[in-house]
């Protein structure tokens, strides 16, 4: 059972606001926008020795998005089960846990280069990464009250930038110096002192509430009715919320885009638009630049309203429709642009419009979520959003290979998920609705609290 400072959120002030988060959230955060970093590292490496290895191997390009594809196999089910786990279980731990095990699934591929053993490590990287992005949301969301919420999950999304601004650049050193085993053992003692580090800093923040808590607003010894215990709603009836759906088919097409991206591009900037496979590296984090300028101005744009009391409606879904609806048009125009600086340009800024839809669709899930049931639902949200990674890696590579060149395989595939992203983007206009589904899903979890005090 959590103590009552970790299960009971500060006091509003006197103007009816939230506190301001403390140091030691901004230092928590810090270490998991870093946790998230790695994680997406990761998932980056196979983009920057995709290459290397086709030619060292003998693989086709079906074969390496099959093998970008095959991380995702058990993502989704890990990411489901493990957010069930963080609803009973301290985060901290999970995500040290997480951690040391990404490390020490680099060495196979190191000791024993095979294709076969490429496949079955890039399968259990992805299980020991599937919880990560929630159980990561779920950590900041800890120490931050709901309207406050989706800037600590910008950064947070913003790990997959920094990964490929800052860490694919250098993975792409280290492999172009020692080789591509030297990438995977870089990641495994990155891993490692990440776990160290966390052991000093990780800590539950004032917000986290799970199952067997006291649900109680008064302070010890006040004379009011003894606490039960948290209350849970059957999970259908948070799943089947249109807010639910419409964020996660919203995000379903942004995800396949990423995951896409982060194995092929930049095969894309070299085989398809001939720039040089060490440029192609460096250029590997000008999407993700991107992705941080659109995530954060509009998070900034959005907090800023918010202050101004407009409705989530309008700050979070107005907000996201109108970046896929733009990033939609801009990558599905890809087929039709010749001029290589052109293309990257074009798909540098679709792709960062689409990025802004991540952690606004988190926030609208943290939103409708009950806060003892946030690890739960954010865990099957994201693990069913992430199936999409199952799928478009192995699309692009097929694509390719049966394209009559490269660049014409790699464009119509981007124009593909343009659609895709465009569709997506009208869908979250026409389903997501967070106050209204968030007040239908409090007033299911107050009848079963009314029933549960009743039965007691």
């Amino acid at each position: 059972m959590s103590s009552p400072a970790t299960s009971l959120p500060p006091k509003p002030t006197e103007t009816g606001r939230s506190p301001r988060p403390s140091v030691r959230a901004w230092s928590v955060t810090a270490m998991i926008v870093m946790f998230a970093t790695i994680n997406w590292a990761d998932k980056a490496l196979i983009g920057v020795v995709a290459q290397p290895l086709k030619e060292e191997l003998g693989l086709t390009s079906a074969q390496i998005g099959f093998a970008g594809s095959a991380f995702f196999f058990l993502f989704s089910i890990s990411g489901a089960a493990v957010g069930l786990i963080g609803d009973r279980v301290q985060i901290r731990w999970i995500l040290f846990i997480l951690a040391g095990i990404w490390g020490l699934i680099q060495f196979p591929l190191v000791i024993a280069g095979t294709f076969a053993v490429l496949l079955v490590t890039r399968i259990a990287l992805g299980a020991a990464e599937g919880p990560a992005t929630a159980m990561a949301n779920t950590g900041v969301f800890q120490w931050f009250p709901p309207e406050k919420r989706a800037f600590p999950s910008a950064l947070v999304t913003s790990g997959s930038s920094l990964a490929k601004i800052a860490a694919a650049p250098i993975l792409a050193l280290i492999v172009a110096a020692w080789g591509w085993h030297a990438g995977f053992l870089t990641m495994a003692m990155v891993s490692f002192i990440w776990c160290g580090v966390w052991l000093l800093v990780g800590k539950e923040g004032p917000y986290a509430r799970r199952a067997g808590d006291a649900d109680t607003d008064s302070a010890p010894g006040d004379d009011e009715t003894p606490p039960h215990q948290l209350v849970r709603l059957p999970l259908r009836d948070i799943l089947l919320t249109k807010s639910f759906i419409g964020a996660l088919i919203g995000t379903f097409t942004v995800y396949g885009l990423v995951s896409a991206s982060i194995t092929w591009i930049p095969s894309y900037f070299e085989a398809g638009l001939g720039y040089s496979r060490l440029s192609s590296g460096f250029m590997f984090g000008l999407p993700s630049i991107a992705a941080l300028v659109m995530m954060f101005t509009s998070t900034f744009v959005t907090d800023r309203l918010a202050h101004r009391n407009f409705t989530t409606r309008v700050t979070r879904v107005w907000t996201t429709t109108a970046f896929l609806v733009i990033g939609g048009i801009a990558l599905a125009c890809l087929p039709f642009i010749g001029v290589p600086v052109t293309v990257v340009a074009v798909l540098v800024f679709g792709y960062g419009c689409a990025s802004v839809a991540l952690p606004m669709m988190n926030a609208v899930v943290s939103q409708i979520a009950p806060a003892h049931q946030l690890s739960s639902t954010l865990g099957i949200f994201l693990a069913v959003q992430n199936l999409s990674g199952l799928i478009a890696p192995v699309l692009v590579g097929i694509l390719v290979d049966r394209a009559p060149d490269p660049l014409s395989g790699y464009s119509l595939a981007y124009q593909i998920f343009g659609v895709s992203i465009l569709v997506g983007g009208l869908v979250v206009l026409l389903l997501v609705h967070p106050a209204q589904d968030a007040t239908r899903v409090q007033a299911k979890l107050t009848a079963r609290e009314a029933a549960a005090e009743a039965d007691t």
